[in-house]
C-alpha cells in the first residue's frame, strides 16, 4: 500500500471535512467491491501456486511419494496431502 498526500488528489473542501474526523493520521480507503482483486492476483503468486500444486499432483500420480514431495517442495506432509486430495 502506498502513502499519498491528500492535498495532491482531493479538493480542499473535502480535506477540511475529513479533518473534522481525523488529522495527521493514516486513513485507509478500501477499494470498491468490483475493483478488488483476489489475493495473489496482482503479483501473479496465485498462478504460481496453482502451477506448483498441479506439478505436485502430477508427480504424485506418476509415483512420487508424499514424503519425497514434501522434502522437494519444502512443505509439510499435511500440506502435501491437502494439495493432492483437494
Amino acid at each position: 500500500m502506498k502513502y499519498i498526500n491528500a492535498k495532491t488528489i482531493l479538493p480542499e473542501e473535502l480535506i477540511r471535512e475529513l479533518q473534522q474526523y481525523i488529522q495527521g493520521e493514516y486513513l485507509y480507503i478500501p477499494a470498491l467491491c468490483e475493483q478488488r482483486k483476489q489475493w495473489g492476483e496482482k503479483t501473479g503468486y496465485r498462478n504460481e501456486l496453482k502451477q506448483r500444486n498441479s506439478e505436485i499432483r502430477t508427480k504424485y500420480q506418476t509415483g512420487s511419494s508424499m514424503e519425497v514431495l514434501a522434502m522437494q517442495y519444502c512443505l509439510s506432509l499435511s500440506a502435501i496431502r491437502k494439495i493432492i486430495y483437494d
